[in-house]
């Protein structure tokens, strides 16, 4: 596209790919905290540009639809492709880790980053909680790999997230009720059917 780099209506990049193996067939996808569009190569200016719209809002209304569905991304890999768009939508990609994964050993922590290799790691203690919990937790990691302490600058990084503070209290919560010998995964489900 000539101008201006595009962007996502919340600010990630656009990068629109033009193949000669593509005759028809237009796609968008997410990679590495980038919204790539994938076109034919013979498309004319006017045609690219109406083709990008139309797979911006696409990627928009499956990412809506996603969030509204509740699902919980089940494996590593979706679990990084959920990062990913988080990156993009609260971070504008900056923040691109290496790998994003579940893990079963954290006993005091909801998640924990590495900024020297890039890693993120997510406690499975998470996996029956909301999602936009789920996503507070995510996205916390994330900043970590721009910022590493918890200083004014990392803070200010997950303002863009609407429900830091909520879910914030959510985990206090559940740290609470554990302490007092409720399971998190208990804990978590009973707060969610309280209505947080």
């Amino acid at each position: 596209m000539t101008g201006t780099q595009p962007t996502t209506h919340d600010g990630a990049p656009v990068v629109v790919r033009r193949s000669a193996r593509r005759r028809r067939t237009v796609a968008a996808f997410w990679e590495n905290g980038t919204a790539v569009v994938a076109i034919p190569a013979h498309f004319s200016r006017a045609q690219e540009t109406e083709w990008v719209r139309r797979m911006l809002e696409k990627l928009k209304v499956q990412g809506d639809r996603q969030a509204k569905s509740g699902r919980r991304p089940a494996t590593d890999a979706a679990l990084a492709g959920h990062a990913a768009e988080l990156s993009a939508r609260y971070l504008g990609g900056r923040a691109a880790p290496t790998s994003v994964r579940w893990v079963s050993n954290q006993n005091s922590r909801w998640g924990s980053a590495t900024p020297a290799d890039g890693s993120i790691r997510l406690s499975d203690k998470l996996r029956p909680m909301p999602q936009w919990v789920i996503d507070y937790v995510l996205l916390h990691e994330l900043a970590h790999l721009l910022v590493a302490g918890h200083n004014a600058a990392f803070w200010k990084l997950l303002e863009a997230y609407p429900e830091t503070e909520r879910a914030k209290a959510f985990l206090e919560g559940v740290s609470f009720a554990t302490s007092r010998g409720l399971q998190a995964d208990q804990a978590g489900r009973e707060a969610e059917a309280d209505g947080y």
